[in-house]
């Protein structure tokens, strides 16, 4: 048990980086910021799996030996409850007094009715009773409490229910992330995705046949620029018949066939109209610019167009930060409010070698920064453009700025333990309500005639659980001193054998 509250407690601990740094699978978009933000440390956490806690094989270890320890502390559990459940209350003690609460009575009346009514209280308050013939007068031994220990099994086997859920949702789910901007689209396919998470149990042929097209994104802001609700109005089916319609929200997920589809953010992609020196123009292309604010949604991103330029020594490539209501603050670009009231760009525009044909791999929200120091890629324009507004550079091609549209972050969600998960959760919730809400008690009573003739009755109260048992022991003695005070019927009790 030592072990296991250990490891509960290092699952607790490794889950905490989950809680304070962006993870991958749930937003790339955050953690591409982080990467800005911290270039020097993003890299050394990455290699740690910080960006990917809940996927990481630290964290599997952590919970596979929780889950062994478990597996320790539940059958030894059971047992105890079956041998419990099975055997009769103990025999009551020989000093009764010596228990933490304790209680004599002196009822006139012989010894057997007091013991036969005294079995009736017991009875009547769900106890189970057993009356055996000891050596100073009737003993009464009466126990009840057991959904407690109940409570404790069901509570260890929920949590490796629950570890069990987990490893299944790892083993048999995926999800997949991606940027769409307005009309454009996408299909359930890991080809599709700018980020991909499997397990390796799962086969991707057979895998929910879903399309998603992004119709419109709304964004609706409090009067002081504040976001207060996200909607992603799609049309989705299966591949060549997207056709139903539907509204994706924050806590809204499209869910179809076990399948979920999640909004996780949003942001603002420009668009731009490049003409050549011949007269060949190429409309309205555009790229999503990742946040760097969520408060002003500023953003920053690259367009990179290999396919312009007469060999791949002479591609072209724009890097840009895009405020949707922009200002100059000290001849610089920024961006003081998330709605797009004044829409502006700072372009910064390259020509030379990309190196996407070279095999390594690189960002699409950003340019290689080691081209750029080597001389790759060169300078060859730069500027700041409002909407209809254009930048001409050194051999006479324009970039129009031309509008923006938004684009939403989406994921693909399967998780086939996910309801097996909130059965255990809830189990567990159960379990320990039981634990904690419900005390063991075991109530002790020796019934004896004294020199009189009268009964004494010495009563003994023991209790598991938390919090003052006082109460329910000064309610109990009460009780019986009314009904041990009244005429008793004749004797039914019978020395258990």
């Amino acid at each position: 048990m030592r072990t296991a509250l250990i490891l509960l407690f290092l699952l607790a601990l490794a889950a905490i980086p989950g809680s304070l740094l962006p993870q991958r699978s749930l937003s790339r978009i955050q953690v591409a910021q982080y990467y800005r933000d911290h270039p020097s440390w993003a890299p050394v956490l990455d290699r740690l799996y910080l960006f990917d806690v809940f996927a990481s094989p630290w964290f599997a270890a952590v919970y596979l030996l929780l889950f062994v320890s478990l597996i320790g502390c539940v059958l030894p559990r059971t047992w105890d409850l079956i041998r419990s459940l099975r055997s009769a209350p103990p025999p009551a003690p020989r000093h009764l007094h010596r228990l933490p609460h304790a209680a004599a009575l002196t009822i006139p009346g012989p010894a057997e009715p007091a013991a036969s009514a005294a079995v009736d209280v017991l009875r009547s308050r769900r106890y189970r009773v057993v009356v055996r013939d000891g050596r100073d007068g009737v003993e009464i031994s009466a126990e009840r409490g057991y959904l407690k220990e109940i409570g404790n099994v069901v509570f260890h086997l929920a949590m490796l229910a629950l570890l069990i859920g987990l490893a299944g949702g790892k083993l048999w789910g995926y999800e997949g992330s991606i940027l769409v901007t307005e009309g454009g689209s996408f299909c359930n396919s890991p080809q599709q995705y700018d980020n991909y998470r499997t397990g390796p149990l799962v086969d991707t042929a057979t895998m929910v046949p879903l399309c998603v097209d992004l119709q419109e994104f709304q964004v609706v802001y409090e009067p002081n620029g504040t976001p207060a609700r996200f909607r992603a109005h799609v049309s989705w089916g299966e591949p060549g018949s997207a056709d139903t319609a539907t509204t994706i929200g924050v806590n809204n997920p499209l869910r179809v066939d076990g399948a979920r589809v999640y909004v996780t953010g949003h942001g603002y992609a420009p668009m731009f109209t490049v003409t050549l020196p011949d007269g060949t123009s190429f409309d309205d292309i555009s790229a999503p610019f990742l946040p760097s604010s969520t408060a002003t949604m500023a953003s920053q991103g690259a367009l990179k167009l290999p396919d312009l330029g007469a060999g791949t020594s002479n591609q072209l490539a724009v890097e840009g930060f895009f405020a949707p209501t922009g200002t100059l603050t000290g001849g610089v670009l920024t961006s003081i409010d998330p709605r797009p009231l004044r829409p502006e760009v700072a372009l910064i525009v390259y020509r030379g070698y990309l190196g996407l044909d070279s095999g390594a791999p690189q960002s699409v929200y950003s340019l290689d920064q080691a081209r750029i120091d080597r001389g790759q890629l060169v300078q060859v324009g730069s500027g700041n453009l409002a909407v209809g507004q254009t930048l001409t550079i050194d051999d006479g091609t324009t970039i129009t700025f031309t509008g923006f549209q938004r684009f939403a972050a989406m994921q693909v969600s399967h998780d086939p333990g996910q309801g097996f998960v909130l059965g255990a959760a809830i189990a567990i919730l159960a379990g320990l309500l039981l634990m904690l809400l419900i005390p063991r008690t075991r109530v002790f009573l020796r019934v004896q005639t004294n020199s009189t003739g009268d009964c004494e009755l010495a009563i003994g109260f023991l209790s598991r659980g938390s919090g003052d048992v006082t109460a329910a022991f000064d309610d109990l003695v009460d009780r019986l001193r009314i009904v041990l005070d009244q005429p008793q019927p004749q004797s039914r009790v019978h020395a258990a054998t």
